[in-house]
Formats: C-alpha cells, structure tokens, sequence
C-alpha cells in the first residue's frame, strides 16, 4: 500500500526483484553503449557519489561497473589522507585521479568530505571549510572548462531507512565490514550532517555543476533511477554490431590431456 513521506509525496511499495532485474538490464545494455561512445569520442567524465552513510552509494556504483570495462570505467575510493597529502593542496591528490581521454571516473565519495564528514565531525578547521564552500564552485568551473563532464550526485535516505540499513550491518557478517565507529558518530549526528548537507547544496549548486538528489529509501529504484539519468546526459549512438560466427577448433594432432587430479582443489559444493 502506498504512503506519504514528509513531503507529501506518494511513495510506492518496494520495487520487486524480478521487474528490477529486468530493467537493470536493459540499462546496464546502454552503458555498453555509453563506453563505446566514451572510447571512440575520447570523452573525459567524472562522475561523484555524495550521500549519508549507508545511504547506497557503492551500490549504485557497482552496477554501473558490472558490465562495462574497468579501463573505461575507473572507480576511486579515497581512503584518509596520509600524511604526505595532508601537506599538500587540499584538491591535490583528487586532481591526480581525473580521467584521460576515453575514461569516466566514478568518485565513491569526493573532495565533498570536505563539506561533510570533516566539517561535522571537526576533522578541518572552520576557515578551511569556508574557504572550500568558496572556492569549490570556481574549482568545478575549471574543470568544466576544459571539457571533462562533471556530474554529481547525492543520494537522499531518511533517518528511519538509515538506522534500518545500520541494524542490517550490524546483524549480518556479510556487513559488518561497512560499519565503522564514523558510522556510529554518524547516526548519531544526523542534524549536524542535514545542516552540513544544505550549506553544501546552497554553495555549491551551480549551473556549470548541479547537484542531482536520487531518493534512495528503495535500493532498488535509487539504482534505476540514477542509471538512466546518467545515460541521459549523452547523446551517444545505437551500438552497431557485427554478426560474430565462431571458426571451428583446431585438429588436436596427436595432443593428450594431461591428469590434473593431483592440481584439482577439494570439491566442498
């Protein structure tokens, strides 16, 4: 049955795996497309995924990737800085990570911890922060200018769906990984991260660079939706295949295979 959320908007039940399957599909056909595109054009595009922790990212990021190549594709997933890049231009060591000719790079996470995590948890200083809320929008000009793509992305879940997904991770040891003591701070700091995300969204929101917010309670329909708007910021063209008829093998010419028992591993399944 559908609700209301907070903003009086309908909400449907839970996309169903098999409708979900069958349109990922089709969409993740048309990232095969969007690649050949981005190779043969040499287009350069980054591609960033800010949010809430638990909120989906590496999700939405993993479907993306399932089915196209990692040289056109490149994920970064920055950890902590080390101590040589905490001496440097805040910027720097994204900078080093932007894509050549024929590469879209995924940015799990981006130069907006800035902006997040190290503004509320007071892992920066407030005129650093200020100054990144500043100059940022100049910064995405720049590299609009030169003609890589940006496009970013923040995915939105609600305070009720977050402590859900942290119970999941808490419970199941498939999860456990993905919960940090941040994770916990986090949760807890859920106002902190809303006052920092809508200080972001008024100073960084600009034409060169938007911000596109995915609803992201339904996995599922997050995934989807952010999919094909990304395949909507190109104009790229129907892919055009040839018919591949396989040649027949080789005669084997007096080749023997060899026994590889003594190689095999033990069978369990």
């Amino acid at each position: 049955m559908a609700k209301k959320d907070d903003g009086n908007r309908t909400l449907s039940a839970k996309m169903d795996r098999d409708s979900y399957e069958r349109q990922l599909a089709i969409l993740q056909g048309e990232l095969v497309k969007l690649q050949m595109h981005v190779r043969e054009t040499g287009l350069r595009v980054i591609v960033l995924f800010e949010g809430r922790d638990s909120a989906g990212k590496g999700g939405v990021i993993k479907r993306i990737t399932d089915r196209v190549s990692p040289r056109v594709f490149r994920v970064e997933a920055l950890s902590a800085p080390s101590e040589l890049e905490r001496s440097q231009m805040y910027l720097q060591r994204y900078l080093s990570r932007f894509p050549s000719a024929g590469e879209v790079v995924l940015f799990d996470r981006s130069w907006y911890n800035r902006a997040g995590v190290e503004k509320v948890m007071g892992f920066c200083t407030d005129e650093e922060y200020e100054h990144f809320l500043e100059t940022t929008p100049f910064f995405e000009k720049m590299i609009t200018q030169s003609g890589i793509r940006l496009i970013k992305y923040w995915l939105e879940i609600d305070a009720e769906e977050q402590t859900k997904r942290f119970h999941q991770r808490i419970r199941d040891p498939r999860k456990i990984w993905k919960l940090s003591s941040m994770d916990i701070e986090a949760h807890k700091r859920w106002y902190d991260y809303s006052r920092a995300r809508d200080a972001m969204f008024r100073a960084t929101h600009t034409g060169w660079a938007p911000w596109h917010v995915v609803e992201a309670n339904d996995k599922r329909r997050a995934r989807l939706n952010c999919i094909s708007h990304l395949l909507r910021q190109f104009d790229y063209p129907d892919l055009q295949t040839e018919k591949v008829v396989l040649p027949e093998r080789q005669e084997p010419e007096g080749y023997r295979e060899p026994d590889l028992g003594s190689f095999r591993i033990e069978e369990l399944f």
